[in-house]
């Protein structure tokens, strides 16, 4: 017997119904079906509009798919613009009124073009959720379309639905102005590309908001500064466990180090209403900590602290401190939360102070491509296990710095590397089950050996909890959107990366982010996105060769050849052994389109086939 036709797709989806569509029929059920009539041709005329596909109108419903979030909500928002000039001469009551919910999920399309899902459940109890004559969308669609379509969103909260084992964010869509009826004019509302984030004003986020400012070092050695950041990230890191709250990333933070900035114009930068400032001296067996906690729009100081302690009571200091800032600016925290600040502590103090050392010197190699430095931070990391051989700390940097040598180093062995680093990430993840930058750190190897399905789908689970773990991590999340690419997901890649870039306005790696935003744009054959998403990166950092590599792609999808030789030239000085992967076709794309598109318009910039060769995968 023949196995059935089935395929596996992300897809936006949009299920409509009519509100008392039963009780209209029993007061007058010529005039109703007729209402219905017309309202089904004006759904299918904004769903083909903007390149949908109607699956079903049985009853009083309305079930379609759409390649993209944008599309789906520009049609659900036509579709309720025309909808409610229909019926304006009829009384209220006698009105046939449709809710609409639009989700971004995967789906199972049999041969005929049905589907079928969790994707498509959900779709439908988001629009039992929305008001009549109102859309409601998931968090997955907001985070893509915000910024793309004129509207706003209201938070409708966590709602547990039926039939879905998780809760689901909801959104209610406003339109902010009358929208045109053609699909022509729906598609300008979406601006091409977004403007970056340190183009525009960042608004305060729907929840508390913070940053935590490096601390400074008060000690008079300068060897204090790699505890003093320890201290700080770790401060950080404990806050971002806390879905309720939003707290700037690490880099975007550690970018006033060594500065005095005015803490209402940090927050103006990056979008927050607290900002906590403090410092750390530390001599002998003695410590102290301050840290003050301020209101970055009033600039009023809503408490401070001073802690006297001895050294080995500097991990009572991190948690007392982060438990005072939940309080503050987020009361409504429940005492089961907050014991989200206890976690397993380093048994050893100067394990910690190497493991620590070796994270600043792992991340100092990978900005500045040094590989002393990453035998350094290696050296450091190994120290730190000769003390303490359960250090997750130190097990993280030597994942990394494994990562950093397979993925960006010409060593000649990259499979022991890749082995090392992963037999590493596995044991940090056996000592604490709950450290977000553990499964990072595996998703990203498992990621880079991609091209194994088992490993694109292992990738795909373990960067999904990571970011589970640490919602407010951005590089949870650019993992999660690198692991996202690999598969296929590229509209859930594209509104990650973008949450990343908010969660770190600052980020001296912001180019990693445009690199992915480039990478989303060649599979999708968006080339002048991608163009400019690429040179965006390099404007941040001109040395990195997968951004010429993603330049040179874009640039033939545009038809640009010249160009593209020129990129692809540049890519080949600065990491020949990367470019060769790519034209072997060794990069690690998964969905069947584009990884032929990815390698044969390489291979063009490279010169080693005709530019005829790219037309068809355009």
């Amino acid at each position: 017997m023949d196995k059935p036709d089935l395929r596996h797709k992300l897809v936006a989806i949009l299920a409509a119904d009519a509100v008392g569509y039963s009780r209209l029929i029993s007061v007058d059920d010529t005039a109703t079906v007729a209402s219905l009539d017309q309202a089904r041709a004006v759904f299918r005329e904004s769903i083909e509009a903007n390149r949908g596909r109607v699956i079903d109108m049985a009853g009083d419903s309305v079930l379609a798919v759409f390649e993209t979030a944008t599309e789906a909500v520009i049609a659900a928002l036509a579709a309720q613009n025309r909808l409610e000039g229909l019926d304006a001469d009829k009384a209220e009551d006698s009105r046939l009124i449709f809710r609409v919910g639009v989700h971004l999920g995967d789906v199972i399309e049999k041969a005929d073009g049905t589907v079928y899902g969790d994707g498509v459940n959900i779709a439908a109890r988001l629009e039992g959720l929305s008001e009549p004559g109102g859309i409601t969308v998931s968090e997955a669609i907001r985070s893509v379309v915000r910024g793309k379509v004129r509207a706003s969103f209201d938070d409708q909260g966590e709602k547990s639905v039926k039939n879905v084992a998780d809760p689901v964010r909801a959104w209610r869509v406003r339109g902010n102005d009358s929208l045109a009826d053609s699909g022509v004019a729906q598609a300008a509302l979406s601006p091409s590309p977004r403007p970056s984030l340190h183009e525009m004003a960042l608004l305060l986020p729907d929840k508390p908001s913070i940053a935590v400012l490096p601390f400074t070092n008060m000690s008079g050695d300068a060897a204090q500064e790699y505890f003093t950041d320890g201290i700080t990230e770790d401060i950080i890191t404990e806050l971002s466990r806390f879905r309720s709250l939003f707290v700037i990333a690490r880099n975007s933070s550690f970018s006033y180090k060594a500065q005095s900035p005015d803490v209402r114009q940090v927050g103006k930068d990056l979008g927050v209403r607290y900002v906590l400032e403090g410092s750390i001296r530390k001599s002998d067996n003695r410590i102290r900590v301050t840290g003050q906690l301020i209101d970055a729009v009033s600039g009023k100081h809503l408490w401070a602290e001073k802690y006297d302690r001895v050294v080995a009571d500097i991990f009572d200091v991190q948690e007392e401190l982060t438990r005072r800032i939940v309080v503050a600016i987020e009361p409504h925290i429940d005492d089961a939360e907050r014991e989200k600040v206890s976690r397993r502590r380093p048994e050893n103090l100067g394990a910690y102070e190497h493991a620590i050392a070796a994270r600043g010197k792992a991340h100092a190699a990978y900005i500045h491509s040094d590989a002393g430095l990453r035998n350094e931070a290696m050296s450091e990391a190994r120290a730190s296990l000769a003390m303490d051989a359960r250090s997750v700390k130190a097990l993280q940097v030597v994942a990394f710095v494994h990562w950093q040598r397979y993925t960006l180093a010409g060593v000649s062995d990259r499979p022991s590397e890749w082995r090392a680093g992963i037999e590493a990430a596995n044991q940090a993840i056996e000592l604490d089950r709950h450290d977000s930058l553990s499964y990072t750190l595996k998703a990203m190897l498992l990621g880079g050996a991609a091209r194994d399905a088992g490993l694109a789908a292992a990738a795909l689970q373990t960067a999904r909890r990571a970011h589970e773990l640490n919602p407010n991590s951005s590089s949870a999340l650019n993992t999660l959107a690198y692991c996202e690419l690999g598969a296929g997901l590229v509209d859930l890649a594209t509104a990650h990366v973008h949450e990343a870039l908010r969660m770190s306005p600052r980020d001296p790696m912001r180019h990693n982010f445009y690199q992915q935003l480039a990478t989303a744009c060649l599979c999708t054959g968006d080339y002048i996105n991608g163009v400019e998403y690429a040179h965006r990166g390099l404007a941040d950092a001109p040395d990195i060769p997968q951004l010429h590599g993603m330049l040179a792609m874009n640039l033939v999808g545009l038809g640009e050849i010249e160009k593209a030789k020129d990129a692809f030239i540049t890519a080949s000085r600065l990491a020949p052994a990367w470019v060769q992967r790519g034209l072997d076709g060794g990069f690690a794309f998964g969905a069947p389109a584009h990884l032929p598109r990815v390698t044969t318009f390489l291979r063009v910039a490279g010169g080693l086939e005709s530019p005829t060769a790219a037309d068809a995968l355009r």
